[in-house]
């Protein structure tokens, strides 16, 4: 019995102190330079990029299709929303803006395969800066640091813009559709993904639920979640929308992300052990909140929204 309860309390001690490292070190949303903060750290230690490769976003899983590749996956979320939101039926050299670029990696495939001219923006410098090194030259991609919630660019600057999961960070869901819907021009598309919760006020969180959310918020710079049905009301409501907003969940299509982003250590070890062991204790301390969000999801409490609307 005895020898049976000592590997217990190791695992018992081990779990405790990962917990205590996982929650001293919460990232919470107090201004959007948190925002910005948290991702200049996250492309500085090079980690998330190892990891999820130049697409810092879900991916989508065809039903049809038994595996496939978590990074392909990540390339055919662009193409399926691309289809999905209209994007396609814009011609070569259309203007799009790309809210929350991230690293370039869906800007660069909208310049590439589609001809766009993309303006690329996000909260983060060295997202700016990592973006431009790995964009080739001759792509009609260009990237500056801008706030989502204070676009730089005049009223319909843009024949589409593109956001994904972006919104989840604004702390104003209002204003930030006033912004890209502004420099939206009239007649232009939107297609715009993100992490949304079920309708809270119908659905009431339980105990476990509000504890769920509270950490989800805390761990990844989260402001606050709305429901799918909220935010397609701010867009239809905006004074910019030609007033049809189109809506699904694509929690199906995305949730096998969630574990392939932590198998990901295991097929590309040397990924993370290349940056040092400070990276394996980096990776390791990701893994509660990237379990919470695949149980939240699964369950219906979080639902991947996608949007598409004309301006």
């Amino acid at each position: 019995m005895l020898e049976l309860l000592v590997p217990l309390f190791i695992l018992f001690l081990i779990l405790l102190t990962l917990t205590l490292i996982w929650r001293s070190k919460a990232r919470k949303y107090i201004s959007s330079s948190t925002v910005a903060s948290a991702y200049d750290a996250w492309t500085q230690d090079k980690l998330l990029e190892r990891m999820w490769g130049e697409h810092i976003h879900l991916g989508f899983y065809p039903s049809e299709v038994k595996k496939i590749d978590f990074r392909k996956a990540k390339v055919h979320f662009v193409h399926e929303l691309v289809k999905w939101s209209g994007l396609d039926k814009l011609p070569k050299g259309s203007r799009v803006l790309d809210v929350g670029c991230g690293i370039g990696g869906s800007s660069r495939i909208l310049a590439k395969y589609y001809g766009f001219n993309v303006t690329g923006i996000t909260i983060s410098p060295a997202q700016v800066k990592r973006a431009r090194d790995l964009t080739p030259l001759g792509l009609n991609c260009k990237f500056q640091v801008m706030d989502a919630l204070d676009l730089k660019f005049e009223d319909g600057a843009f024949d589409a813009v593109w956001s994904v999961e972006a919104g989840a960070h604004m702390n104003d869901k209002t204003k930030f559709a006033d912004e890209i819907l502004r420099t939206l021009r009239p007649g232009g598309y939107l297609a715009l993904a993100d992490w949304n919760s079920r309708d809270l006020s119908v659905d009431p969180p339980t105990f476990i639920e509000k504890l769920v959310l509270k950490q989800l918020l805390e761990q990844w710079v989260h402001p606050n979640f709305i429901s799918i049905n909220d935010f397609s009301d701010i867009l239809r409501n905006n004074k910019n929308s030609a007033g049809s907003v189109i809506t699904e969940n694509w929690n199906s299509y995305t949730n096998p992300s969630w574990y392939d982003s932590i198998f990901e250590g295991i097929r590309r070890p040397l990924a993370i052990l290349s940056l040092g062991p400070l990276a394996i204790v980096k990776s390791i301390r990701e893994i509660p909140t990237i379990l919470l969000m695949n149980w939240a999801f699964r369950k219906g409490l979080m639902e991947f929204g996608v949007y598409k609307c004309r301006g």
